[in-house]
């Protein structure tokens, strides 16, 4: 017997912290028109454009992450920045929004949530890996954009050493991150 329309999104919703995707439920089997009518009866809730929340999977604190990675309609963000820091264990960072990095040609024609920060980049596979099932940029790739867009020398300084630490960093990376990283940032403060 097939599974109906609800069982089919509320499994997807399970494996991505209550959310899923129109696009998700289609290549799951379910009609686009299921999904709008659960959303209309209020089984499931529309959270932005083609972003769907199940409110009977269970809540998870990496919930708004996850929603952060499938908001961007037609490809998957990856969790960026500071943001990435906070997910990896990196440093004291606490960043107030969610940065998500997106491929450098896509460009969002809809007002972009105040809780985000967009940066483009196209990045390999190598540059990232997933926390909880959430694509986030590794710590290598994660320190320097950091470096990039000008992050307190104190806080690269301590995501170098817990990445060390963590295992985060191999040592070689570790080694060449203080190099490049943090030889800049004391060469930019003199």
């Amino acid at each position: 017997m097939p599974k109906d329309a609800f069982a089919i999104v509320h499994e997807i919703a399970l494996d991505h912290h209550g959310y899923f995707t129109m696009e998700q439920a289609r290549e799951a089997g379910v009609a686009p028109m299921a999904v709008v009518m659960m959303a209309r009866r209020g089984t499931i809730e529309r959270i932005a454009h083609g972003l769907y929340l199940n409110s009977l999977a269970p809540s998870s604190p990496f919930g708004p992450y996850m929603a952060a990675t499938l908001w961007p309609h037609g490809t998957r963000g990856v969790i960026s920045h500071q943001t990435a820091l906070d997910l990896l264990g990196l440093s004291d960072a606490n960043p107030d929004r969610i940065h998500i990095t997106l491929p450098k040609d896509m460009r969002i024609r809809r007002s972009v949530p105040r809780q985000y920060v967009l940066h483009h980049a196209n990045l390999p596979p190598s540059d990232t890996t997933l926390v909880e099932g959430i694509p986030v940029t590794t710590a290598a790739r994660t320190i320097r954009d950091c470096h990039a867009i000008r992050l307190g020398p104190a806080l690269l300084r301590q995501a170098i050493d817990d990445g060390r630490r963590t295992g985060r960093l191999t040592a070689a990376q570790a080694t060449g991150l203080e190099r490049d990283v943090l030889s800049q940032v004391g060469d930019e403060a003199r």
